[in-house]
């Protein structure tokens, strides 16, 4: 047994090694932290949407910017857009679920927010119809997603799509990265002394 958890430690040293090595990769996740910096400087809020254990990934990144990440500072607006119950189980029931995540965009979203969508396959339908609804009101949309981009890559601005077709080792690259992000922001928003 202790091979098999190696093996699963090593896929996943060997999937960020590629990712230290994809430049393009790399370098949309500098431009992405410049977004939402300026998102903020510009009094904006970053949502964020998926499923299963990409919404769980989704709030808690949404929580890193909203209460702090590495040090004490002022809070940012961010939210993860399936914390309310009542609300994802009323707008699944009445409307469909494929819904959940656009009627909010578009109660909540403004020009120069930021909406993240997070889909290992890149084809879950309500983080799709969100990402739509965010460019139709001038958000600016980014999608994490595995290897393809599935049909999300087609419906956003940036794309960070982890060379992996394994869901968890894909989860745990969008983790890396979004906590990544978190602490970008957090320096350059609130720089230490």
């Amino acid at each position: 047994m202790n091979d098999f958890v190696k093996s699963k430690i090593n896929a996943s040293i060997q999937l960020k090694a590629a990712l230290i090595q994809n430049e393009a990769l790399l370098t949309s996740i500098t431009k992405i932290a410049d977004e939402i910096v300026n998102c903020y400087k510009q009094d904006g809020k970053v949502l964020w949407c998926g499923n299963g254990g990409s919404a769980a990934d989704a709030q808690h990144l949404s929580a890193e910017l909203s209460g702090r990440f590495y040090y004490d500072r002022p809070p940012l607006f961010s939210e993860a857009l399936h914390v309310n119950t009542s609300y994802v189980t009323a707008v699944a029931n009445d409307y469909s679920y494929d819904e959940i995540y656009s009627r909010l965009t578009k109660a909540m979203g403004r020009k120069g927010d930021v909406l993240i969508g997070l889909s290992t396959s890149g084809n879950s339908g309500n983080v799709i119809k969100a990402l739509q609804t965010a460019n139709e009101q001038g958000l600016i949309t980014i999608a994490f997603t595995g290897e393809t981009g599935g049909k999300m890559k087609d419906h956003c601005k940036y794309l960070v799509n982890i060379p992996s077709k394994d869901t968890p080792r894909i989860q745990e690259c969008h983790m890396l990265l979004g906590h990544t992000l978190c602490e970008i922001v957090e320096m350059k928003l609130f720089p230490k002394p």
